[in-house]
């Protein structure tokens, strides 16, 4: 141990200032990719919406300059200039050096704030380039800039009057830090800016992009909040084709006030099947819910099955063996048939909800704010939308068996899949639980495991022979697959194409997935090179986009890179596997005169190739080649997948039009 480094007082590090945030930006902003740093731009606009809500800004621009610089101004009070007994320095220079510093401790200042940990503001000067803010206030203007979180010697300086109020913070982000962009993307920015206009009615968001030869605006006011907000999320789904008509025709709007927490829901059906269903706690979108989206959740489910209770003709239709008003006899107990109830996945099918709550002293699971966790909050939107949605319901009996009808409907499904997933165990499936045609690999060790879903039995014998059986599994898909864009949710769970693959996962499926029973932590789609083989991997990928989109968030999903040709001339033991026409021919030039004796092997399926070249080429870890499958735009990717997959012709004809050029067609 002689050797050893000398641990002792020395060693031990204080980071001052901002220096914690650059030395761990993740801990902060959740990321230093494409995520964090449009969180920059939420953090500062943040700060405008809390002087919204506290009832002294109306106006907010938000605008991408040139060289990757944004700008936020608001017409607010301004932040304070004067002099902090306490520090000794600016209030405009605490705020921007300090973690910890702001204005949203004092409850006087602000009531509810989505920025509370006052680290916001602070950490986008920590994780920029350069950082500059102007004050409007008491009829002057002054400016302080800051270099990586550092102020200029300068500090706080006295530039001009004016005749308003306001703050404009402009920066420009760090590549240093952001190592992948520091190029903002207009579009995730709009959905996020869009969202603080409906959740603050008669607030006026402008964006702009400034970097475009001819400035690109758009003005975001509703003065209509989140049922404006609602019936937009049903106009996307109409957009879509995967929805039509909405019931009622106005949403239904709850709001209330209870222990100084403001909650408001809103909520309408569609004829569809998806669930959309937002969250917000102080204007912060709760992308993992909480207990404000649980206490809804809840309430919902238990307003349904009150009403059903009350409607003779849908209880009968859920449970035509139950007769209640019939006295169950001695034998009539031991059948112990049972009653169906509604689950919360059946009366949340086809709705299109907003729920946004104002928490004086919320409680998050970290600095990016992601699910709420204050316990009181589940009971107070509990009792709310249950006392308001049962009175409604009370006054709209027509549309209240309209919606209940739907539930019912969805309900039945989900026992017929059921029910035949039950039949498929007995039947397809091996003493285990999996498929009988899954060859599964001994390990049972998640982290090490593979699937490989292969096209064909053809190739899932050669796939069987070339693996290796302690950690790569085989599992042959056949027969055409379903295709989960067209069909109702319920008939997937009894797919005989889709349980094998449902069942070899181990996760379940809806409201019974869990990720932590994920048998395998690589699932390799493996089809052939052509365009049956990309047809069935895009089904697949749609399959899991739709129904298990945590797997491809948690990057578990690949697909195989088979080779596309083999080059070889024996005389000079020249092989090679390329995976493209450019790859070939370069093969091709590096035999130089002896290019025309090659050998040029064209694999148009994986069932053309020898099981050792497949094993050499597309399974073993140290020569495959493999995609992993990511979501950077979550609804980039749910609008590509239902124009290509979805039933409406012209959508899918102008998107293939539009992108043709960037197409390979093997014929």
């Amino acid at each position: 141990m002689a050797d050893s480094k000398e641990y002792g007082a020395d060693n031990i590090q204080v980071l001052e200032g901002l220096e914690p945030v650059r030395k761990r930006p993740g801990m902060y902003i959740g990321s230093t990719g494409p995520n964090g740093l449009h969180h920059l731009v939420y953090e500062v606009v943040d700060n405008c919406i809390d002087e919204a809500m506290a009832g002294f800004c109306h106006n907010i621009i938000v605008a991408l300059e040139r060289d990757d610089i944004c700008r936020v101004e608001d017409d607010g009070r301004g932040i304070p200039v004067d002099i902090n007994k306490k520090t000794g320095i600016s209030a405009l220079e605490l705020v921007l050096t300090k973690l910890h510093a702001g204005g949203k401790f004092d409850k006087s200042n602000y009531k509810v704030s989505g920025g509370l940990h006052g680290v916001g503001v602070s950490c986008v000067n920590a994780l920029s380039d350069w950082l500059e803010a102007t004050v409007h206030r008491d009829g002057k203007v002054y400016c302080e800039k800051f270099k990586r979180g550092i102020p200029n010697k300068e500090g706080v300086q006295e530039i001009g009057t004016t005749d308003h109020t306001g703050t404009i913070i402009r920066w420009k982000s760090d590549a240093t830090i952001f190592t992948e962009t520091i190029q903002y993307d207009f579009d995730v920015l709009l959905a996020r800016l869009r969202e603080l206009a409906f959740l603050n009615p008669g607030i006026q968001i402008t964006f702009r992009d400034e970097r475009l030869e001819t400035a690109k605006e758009m003005v975001l006011k509703f003065e209509g909040g989140i049922n404006e907000y609602t019936k937009f999320l049903n106009a996307e789904l109409r957009n879509k084709k995967k929805a039509d008509k909405v019931v009622p025709e106005e949403p239904v709007y709850i709001t209330g006030e209870q222990n100084d927490v403001i909650a408001e829901v809103s909520l309408q059906y569609n004829d569809g099947y998806e669930e959309s269903i937002y969250s917000y706690v102080n204007d912060i979108n709760t992308r993992e819910g909480g207990t404000h989206l649980d206490g809804f959740k809840n309430a919902l489910t238990f307003v349904m099955n009150k009403a059903l209770d009350s409607n003779e003709k849908l209880f009968k239709k859920l449970n035509p063996k139950v007769d209640r008003n019939k006295k169950p006899s001695e034998a009539d107990k031991k059948k112990e048939v049972k009653v169906e109830r509604l689950t919360g996945e059946d009366v949340r099918t086809g709705i299109a909800a907003v729920i946004s709550v104002k928490v004086p002293e919320p409680q998050f699971e970290g600095q990016t704010k992601q699910k709420l966790g204050n316990t009181e909050v589940r009971s107070i939107v509990y009792s709310l939308v249950s006392e308001k949605l049962t009175q409604w319901f009370e006054q709209n009996p027509q549309i209240c068996s309209s919606i209940l009808e739907k539930a019912v409907n969805e309900a039945l499904g989900r026992i017929k899949a059921r029910k035949a997933i039950e039949t498929n165990r007995k039947s397809g499936m091996d003493s285990f639980g999996l498929p009988g045609k899954l060859a599964d690999c001994s390990s049972n060790r998640p982290e090490e495991c593979e699937v490989y879903i292969v096209e064909g039995d053809s190739a899932g014998g050669s796939a069987k022979q070339g693996r290796n059986p302690k950690t790569q599994a085989i599992l042959p898909l056949w027969g055409k697959m379903l295709n989960v864009e067209k069909v109702d949710p319920s008939k997937v769970m009894g797919n005989e194409k889709l349980w094998p693959v449902i069942a070899s996962l181990g996760t379940g499926i809806g409201k019974d997935f869990n990720i932590e029973k994920l048998r395998y932590h690589k699932i390799i789609i493996m089809a052939d090179a052509d365009v049956d083989g990309a047809h069935i991997s895009t089904l697949l990928m749609t399959f899991f986009f739709r129904f298990m989109p945590q797997l491809i968030e948690n990057g578990y999903v690949y697909i195989a890179m088979p080779p596309l040709y083999r080059v070889e001339y024996k005389k000079q033991k020249y092989k090679k596997f390329v995976f493209s026409d450019e790859e070939r021919d370069m093969a091709l030039e590096e035999l130089g005169e002896n290019r025309d004796k090659a050998e040029v092997q064209r694999y148009k399926g994986l069932g053309e190739m020898e099981w050792q070249e497949l094993k050499e080429t597309t399974m073993d870890p140290k020569n495959r080649k493999m995609k992993q499958v990511k979501i950077t735009d979550a609804q980039t990717a749910d609008q590509i997948f239902s124009i290509l997959m979805g039933d409406d012709v012209d959508p899918r004809r102008k998107f293939i039009e539009e992108n043709a050029e960037y197409a390979t067609l093997d014929v």
